[in-house]
């Protein structure tokens, strides 16, 4: 691993994770190339602003559940082969129900070049402190649909009261939302803007 990346979890105690790429449970319905271990990786400098994140989400009421951290360049290239093959409709339903696989990259839910792969970007949700149980957010990690907008509109209200808590918890600690998804951030000032690394998370 390069110097300055480290394990989320050790640089950011109390933080939960579910690498949802290191597991079954994504849209490409297995494991994906480059996740060995479920683990969620970044720079040291995604780390310090997700610390600080932790702490104002935690006045609210609220911890942080990271889904994807940093994601190397093969685990892109094997989004861009699943992408090119046969529909067989076993995560369609959950994960892109309005739209076709090949136009997942055309539509901005998936980058050829992903600012994952810089180690600067995070997917995360908030549960409640109090219960360990989920906010409710209007649908789940990496359903590619309108409804996964910020201020989409087809949401609870307390689904969009919890979007804005993770906006406003997220943007006041350096980081900038991607408005088609509301789980993925972006570190305002991250420190690769240029490099997308490769190496495997193990």
């Amino acid at each position: 691993m390069n110097d300055d990346f480290g394990y989320v979890d050790d640089l950011v105690p109390g933080v939960r994770w579910d690498a949802k790429y290191a597991t079954w449970d994504n849209f490409t319905g297995k494991p994906v190339d480059g996740y060995l271990a479920n683990r969620i990786v970044g720079t040291r400098s995604l780390c310090a602003a997700l610390e600080q994140a932790r702490e104002k989400a935690a006045a609210l009421g609220f911890g942080l559940l990271l889904w994807d951290g940093y994601r190397p360049q093969r685990a892109v290239d094997c989004f861009l082969r699943w992408s090119e093959q046969p529909e067989d409709g076993r995560t369609k339903p959950r994960h892109y129900p309005n739209i076709d696989r090949t136009q997942l990259f055309k539509h901005g839910y998936v980058a050829e070049k992903s600012g994952h792969s810089r180690g600067g970007a995070v997917d995360l949700t908030l549960y409640h402190l109090a219960t360990g149980e989920l906010a409710p957010m209007g649908g789940g990690h990496d359903l590619m649909d309108p409804i996964s907008r910020h201020r989409a509109r087809g949401i609870t209200p307390i689904e969009a009261q919890n979007r804005e808590h993770l906006r406003s918890v997220m943007e006041d600690c350096g980081f900038d939302r991607y408005d088609r998804e509301w789980w993925h951030y972006t570190l305002r000032n991250e420190p690769h803007p240029d490099v997308y690394f490769d190496f495997p998370i193990t």
